[in-house]
């Protein structure tokens, strides 16, 4: 079969595979596998491998040939660092807000899938694995790190807030760490990762026989036999600091605690809540705060929504593209002057419900 398949042939016959430049979704033995194949941009997910992914897992979900899915990607630099936004920026910049509330719908339902999915989902996560690299990576059952693993929810750092259902995995990591990581956009290795609740298994080598016996098993018990203890977690031992430095009930109480406190932690928080999105952290804070033990996914991903439906034209987004990576003046202007500046007005008003325009899963 040429490698240039149609995206959207049907994926879910046994034997049959669809490949394309971007992605490959075929059936190896027991396992229905997706690998990400853009190595050179990261493997940053497009609009067409959330829909292709999507596509894969529906037609998996009932084939009794498919035991499990595999999710992983080329390249040792990175799982997924993230969404490809270069589209997204020209959108917003001609007004097309469409674009990208078209495109966070289609990517939430994908979330969403890989949350819900009934059959096991391992996920192998080298390297960055970043935004919406987490959307796919680590909503699975069984997400596997190893010693070059940096994952990371940085959107704060271009304008947005963390999203794909990253807000409630954050929401469920351990004390304060949800306000760290999503305010400050702090990467996780192996052992926070884990610490953390972002992933569940240190396999430090092999895996590429761990991949070939999940095919060849159909059974997920084989993960456990090829783990390892995972490293120790830098922020299991922070834990104290970082829940007094940022139990804040708004963004400006966390960064007035921090402007007091000293040490080396302190500093590296300060910096970050000082160059990140005022408005994009400030409803970060605010996203958090009203989740509770009832929240689910599909609560976490409408709420995302609400600001994402925004983003384009009412957010930093835009601004935070292009200097981040259009421009990279890495000196965005933001509708704020500082963390403390954002009124609860602005975020009430960023996270007010859609009503008709609200997220369907």
């Amino acid at each position: 079969m040429s490698p240039r398949t149609p995206l959207f042939e049907y994926f879910g016959n046994k034997g049959r595979a669809a490949l394309q430049e971007d992605i490959w979704c075929r059936i190896e033995g027991r396992a229905g596998r997706i690998t990400l194949q853009r190595p050179d941009a990261l493997n940053a997910l497009t609009w067409e491998m959330c829909l292709a992914i999507e596509a894969a897992l529906d037609a998996w979900a009932t084939d009794s040939a498919v035991d499990l899915v595999v999710i992983d990607a080329d390249g040792t630099r990175a799982f997924c660092a993230g969404g490809d936004i270069a589209e997204m920026y020209a959108a917003g910049v001609k007004g097309e807000y469409g674009y990208g509330q078209r495109f966070w719908a289609d990517e939430y339902r994908m979330n969403a899938k890989i949350f819900h999915y009934a059959k096991p989902v391992v996920a192998f996560l080298q390297g960055f694995t970043m935004g919406g690299g987490v959307g796919v990576g680590c909503h699975g059952s069984h997400r596997i790190v190893n010693d070059s693993s940096q994952i990371a929810m940085p959107e704060c750092a271009i304008g947005l807030v963390p999203d794909v259902g990253g807000s409630l995995l954050l929401h469920l990591a351990p004390g304060r760490l949800g306000e760290y990581l999503g305010t400050t956009g702090a990467r996780m290795a192996a052992g926070d990762a884990i610490y953390t609740g972002f992933a569940d298994s240190y396999v430090p080598t092999g895996w590429e026989d761990l991949k070939a016996a999940l095919c060849a098993t159909g059974d997920v018990a084989v993960i456990a036999d090829a783990s390892a203890p995972p490293p120790d977690a830098p922020l299991a031992a922070a834990q104290a600091e970082i829940d007094a430095l940022f139990s804040g009930e708004t963004l400006g109480d966390i960064v007035r605690c921090i402007a007091t406190a000293k040490g080396p932690l302190a500093e590296r928080a300060a910096k970050a809540l000082s160059s990140n999105a005022p408005l994009g952290m400030a409803c970060a804070v605010e996203m958090l705060h009203r989740m509770n033990d009832a929240t689910t996914m599909t609560d976490a991903l409408k709420l995302e929504y609400r600001f994402t439906y925004r983003a384009l034209e009412h957010s930093d987004f835009v601004e935070g593209i292009r200097a981040q990576i259009i421009d990279k003046d890495k000196s965005p202007k933001w509708r704020h002057s500082s963390p403390e500046a954002v009124p609860a007005t602005d975020v009430a008003r960023m996270l007010m419900p859609l009503g008709p325009d609200a997220l369907k899963l």
